[in-house]
């Protein structure tokens, strides 16, 4: 079969698995008090640059988003995030079990803009009414779409008109910050967002997210809110150490775009015969059009996510390159079509 159905479905990369294997005979403090953990906290200080208040390890990104946003957020406040967000479709209401209401907004691209948070604001004017306070973003899009530095600052300036905190998704971030649209660094995240994440899981990690909090108030006591969200990890180490290696002489980034180069190469060759696509290709998630009929014959030979079974005869599959994927992957899957 040609696995293309998601960015998690292989194990870690080579120098992850060395990492977990040096520390796997090693003794060491939990709850993220040993020295990995600090050192990889350092070490993701520095490439984020000054003003990092905190740098926190946790296992998976629903258990990162749902426990960022009980903490960022007071009983009656809200997330805004587009409709199509991560947090509003596919994690089974994990934000909305933590007593917070996502106000969601429409979005053709994944995007929000800062209209919309101004509209948002607007409408939600009287205490008969959840208080929004955090802006919800992911870097890739669900629909793989990619901020712009322009994009991001712009929130950024809505956010401070409002007392609003901006958070990032950052579960593909590896793919976003090599993505050919892509105009931002590590250090832009850092001043342009209050919180952001490094994706590990779909990036080249066995497991793990690696959250950063540039805003002090938003770091206070934040240890507490993760353990009683059950994201406290004892083995801190066996997370730390996967990002200490993964962020080392810029790993993340080529496995990144690795990714990125196999979906363009295979995205190349999907409209060089005749098909066309749903969203316009931007990073490792592209999401084609094919007939009923072209679907059904690539089900026997190929691994992908439906995305959208439409009237006419048509269906958008999306597919997804990793870190791992091979060029024989992409042109086998050509071959077929």
């Amino acid at each position: 079969m040609i696995f293309l159905k998601n960015d998690y479905g292989r194990g870690a990369h080579e120098n992850v698995f060395r990492a977990l294997e040096k520390v796997n005979y090693e003794y060491h403090d939990s709850y993220g008090d040993d020295d990995i953990c600090m050192e990889a906290r350092e070490f993701i200080r520095g490439i984020v640059g000054p003003g990092v208040a905190g740098v926190h390890f946790i296992h998976g990104g629903t258990a990162t988003n749902k426990t960022c946003l009980a903490a960022f957020m007071r009983p009656y406040e809200a997330a805004v995030a587009a409709d199509s967000g991560h947090i509003s479709v596919h994690e089974t209401g994990a934000v909305e079990a933590t007593g917070h209401k996502i106000i969601e907004v429409p979005s053709d691209d994944g995007k929000i803009t800062p209209d919309q948070i101004e509209e948002v604001i607007e409408v939600h004017n009287m205490s008969q009414m959840v208080l929004p306070r955090v802006v919800y973003i992911s870097d890739t899009t669900e629909p793989g779409t990619v901020y712009t530095k322009a994009e991001l600052t712009a929130l950024r300036e809505c956010c401070d008109r409002h007392d609003l905190y901006l958070y990032l998704d950052g579960a593909r971030l590896a793919y976003a910050l090599t993505a050919p649209k892509n105009d931002m660094t590590y250090k832009d995240l850092g001043e342009l967002c209050d919180a952001f994440y490094f994706g590990g899981t779909k990036c080249g990690a066995l497991f793990g997210e690696a959250v950063v909090i540039m805003n002090e108030k938003l770091n206070e006591n934040f240890a507490f809110v993760m353990r009683q969200n059950g994201s406290l990890f004892a083995k801190g180490v066996l997370l730390s150490s996967q990002f200490r290696a993964l962020l080392e002489d810029d790993l993340y980034l080529r496995l990144g775009k690795k990714a990125n180069d196999m979906a363009f190469r295979l995205a190349d060759g999907i409209t060089a015969r005749g098909y066309d696509f749903a969203y316009t290709p931007e990073s490792n998630q592209i999401f084609p059009i094919f007939s009923d009929k072209k679907v059904g014959e690539l089900d026997r030979d190929v691994m992908y996510t439906l995305w959208e079974k439409r009237h006419d005869g048509t269906q958008v599959i999306r597919l997804v390159t990793s870190w791992a994927t091979e060029e024989k992957d992409v042109d086998d899957f050509l071959e077929l079509i």
